[in-house]
């Protein structure tokens, strides 16, 4: 079995895995790391989404191959203070319901940011819009996207 090496939440890290087993896995059964969930397993609903050399990607449809010497963020790497500002707008904002979606939701807002530090509604409608939410909390999402805006979103 061949082995990867990545920068995992600022971290080399190298695990052995085939090279087309997706990323969620590697990340949730092997590095124990569950904070990036299953959703679909096609990468329909982003409930998966980490970041991969800065960009939101959706970890289930992620071979192992194409993460080879990457950097990849998880939600558990985002803020080791949890206090990152989408964090924090997350919370202030009372945006989950049942959460299940959140981490990825997160994920992608803080991508959405980096390249966006002050999107319109517009922006925010194309970045997220391939984001599924069941509770249907897209409103508080877009609420809490300006609030990270207003308070330094990026980093």
């Amino acid at each position: 079995m061949p082995s990867f090496t990545f920068t995992l939440n600022g971290k080399e890290t190298t695990v052995d895995a085939h090279a087309g087993t997706p990323l969620l896995w590697v990340l949730r059964d092997t590095l124990g790391l569950t904070g990036t969930k299953f959703g679909c397993g096609k990468g329909l609903c982003g409930s998966c989404t980490v970041h991969i050399d800065g960009d939101a990607a959706r970890s289930c449809i992620t071979p192992m191959e194409n993460v080879s010497r990457a950097s990849v963020i998880t939600i558990e790497g985002l803020s080791l203070s949890h206090t990152h500002p989408v964090q924090r707008a997350w919370i202030k904002d009372e945006v989950p319901q049942c959460g299940y979606c959140q981490s990825g939701q997160i994920m992608a807002a803080a991508a959405l940011l980096k390249k966006h530090p002050n999107p319109t509604d517009a922006e925010i409608d194309e970045s997220m819009g391939n984001m599924l939410c069941r509770c249907g909390t897209y409103q508080r999402i877009r609420r809490a996207i300006h609030t990270a805006s207003e308070e330094g979103g990026v980093r």
